[in-house]
């Protein structure tokens, strides 16, 4: 008799044990006439028997590719215990030329499953059926395997994904603790303002130089060595820190300068390992929780640094933050590859999502740098990252001063209201990232999608800028300060996913060329505010920011792309 149905699975990834050989722990048949059928649920390498009498086949599947073959007489097999023979010939059990001598079990996990039967005929002893109080047609295996751990059955593209994000944390940790440990050490190095601000320049001069650099090594050799050695010199260069300090001004810059080019080839790095290990329909929300581990190191920053130092001083802010960098080598050398391939542990399940449906090549080993640059999306990139880069670093550099001196709040007050901005892009660059990878797979083109997102990651900003002039009350000013950023993190979705779209060979060297204008555009920008604020106001700096948002949105939508333009 035919009887169709699905198999669900509980615990499937442990319905098969070691493949051991029991022997039974209860009869479940004994001999009787002499007609008898065998049942055989198949899984890779591994195989269940039992018998039963004067019955046809059963055959049910399952979608992990489980397929069961046994006899039914129409009625169910017994919902507790189960044959398990391990894979092999059938002569070694004891089935040879249709016939059956030997029959061994042991229980397994419970697992459902509904069947159908064709006829079979085979000879030899019987044994009778196994009778069960459940009629429905369902097949019940149940048992005691051991269950894979949770974190073993975690994508291996996501624990990728989560490094790349405390990396990303320590990264922008190590780098605002110098903003708040300068206040102790001008005080104890009798510094002047104009040598912490060329302090706090130096930073810049090592992280300029590696943006390009780090993204050709990063195609060249894997993102995994770069991302790898980028944290482990600027967590050194953390920790001397304050030995360089104490031995004078040129080797204190000199450090600042080192530790710039560590970071500076984070971005490229991380880019393109990501590039190689998550599928487009993934693209948007991952590089977005990686992003957002920026902002979040800016508050973690903020938030411990000052604590650090009233309890043990300025340096134990560089001891203390530089030291975790180590724990995380430990864990990138033992949990990351550059590529799925490289990766002896990732599934095949995994690895056959990963590499259909993104790039996954060989090396680079020549930059194209002609066709790169002859490509106008390349150039609706460069441009449209410095545009936005401007608004951003006014923002985040100049904001606490505007703060105190347009919304009379003190410093404390402007220390906890310069935060709000950086947590509020890190909850919205989150939801940016899913709400692109939605519109991907509902069927939206990804040029549309990135469109979409970097219009509202430009014309958000200065929408609530242009609002700043009309507000009454510092609650309301703050209001759009927070939202001006929150809506600026959709950019994550836009223009900061669009390297991996237009070039997945190239992404670590399209993410250094666009991130060294926006790095530039935060240096001009910095200055150039300082400038206006000595002959305008206010306003006038937040006009110039507006005008380059919409700049940045008129080239964006009119020559950026979302497909592939370089191979």
């Amino acid at each position: 008799m035919a009887i169709g149905g699905l198999i669900s699975n509980r615990n499937f990834g442990s319905l098969f044990s070691s493949g051991k050989v029991y022997q039974p722990e209860k009869t479940l048949a004994h001999y009787g006439e002499n007609r008898y059928g065998t049942t055989s649920a198949q899984y890779p390498q591994s195989c269940i028997f039992y018998k039963r009498r004067n019955c046809s086949i059963l055959r049910y599947s399952y979608s992990l590719s489980l397929h069961v073959i046994g006899i039914s007489n129409g009625r169910t097999l017994n919902p507790t215990y189960r044959s398990w023979i391990h894979s092999g010939n059938l002569e070694k059990h004891g089935i040879d030329d249709k016939k059956s001598r030997k029959f061994e079990q042991i229980k397994i996990n419970r697992t459902r499953a509904d069947y159908k039967s064709s006829d079979f005929e085979a000879s030899g002893p019987s044994r009778d059926s196994i009778k069960s109080s459940d009629s429905s047609g369902e097949v019940v295996l149940e048992g005691n395997g051991n269950a894979i751990p949770w974190w073993e059955q975690f994508p291996k593209r996501w624990v990728i994904v989560l490094l790349c994000f405390a990396a990303f944390l320590l990264c922008n940790m190590d780098r605002v603790n110098m903003s708040i440990a300068i206040l102790p050490m001008s005080q104890e190095y009798n510094w002047s303002s104009a040598t912490v601000g060329l302090i706090q320049s130096s930073f810049f001069w090592g992280y300029l130089v590696t943006q390009i650099v780090g993204g050709i090594w990063a195609d060249k050799i894997g993102g995994k060595i770069v991302l790898g050695f980028g944290v482990v010199w600027w967590s050194v260069a953390t920790i001397l820190t304050p030995f360089a300090a104490r031995l004078g001004l040129p080797f204190l810059l000199t450090m600042r300068a080192f530790m710039g080019i560590g970071e500076g080839v984070a971005m490229p790095a991380m880019n393109n390992i990501l590039s190689k290990w998550i599928p487009v329909s993934e693209r948007s929300r991952s590089l977005a929780l990686v992003y957002s581990g920026m902002y979040l190191g800016s508050v973690t920053g903020l938030a411990f640094s000052p604590v650090l130092i009233h309890k043990f001083g300025w340096s134990s802010v560089f001891y203390s933050f530089g030291s975790l960098g180590s724990i995380w080598f430990a864990l990138w050398l033992r949990k990351a590859y550059s590529s799925p391939k490289e990766d002896p542990g990732l599934s095949a399940e995994e690895k056959r999502l990963i590499l259909g449906s993104s790039i996954s090549k060989e090396p680079v080993t020549v930059i194209p740098w002609k066709l790169i640059l002859s490509k106008a999306p390349v150039w609706a990139l460069i441009i449209s990252h410095f545009c936005h880069n401007w608004g951003t670093f006014i923002l985040l550099t100049w904001m606490p001063t505007y703060y105190n001196q347009v919304l009379k709040f003190n410093l404390t007050e402007s220390g906890l209201f310069c935060v709000l901005p950086w947590l509020t892009m890190a909850v919205f660059a989150n939801i940016g990232g899913w709400i692109a990878d939605t519109l991907v797979t509902k069927g939206f083109s990804i040029t549309s999608v990135r469109k979409i997102m970097q219009s509202i990651g430009f014309l958000g900003p200065a929408f609530f800028l242009t609002q700043l002039s009309h507000v009454k009350t510092p609650a309301l000013a703050v209001l759009c300060m927070t939202c001006s950023q929150g809506s600026d993190a959709f950019s994550q979705s836009g223009l900061y996913s669009n390297h991996q779209d237009i070039g997945p060979r190239y992404a670590g060297v399209l993410l250094g060329l666009s991130n060294t204008a926006g790095v530039l555009a935060g240096v001009f920008g910095t200055a150039a505010t300082g400038y206006i604020l000595q002959r305008g106001s206010w306003d006038d700096v937040f006009k110039v920011a507006v005008a380059l948002y919409i700049i940045g949105t008129l080239v964006w939508n009119f020559f950026s792309t979302g497909e592939k333009i370089l191979d």
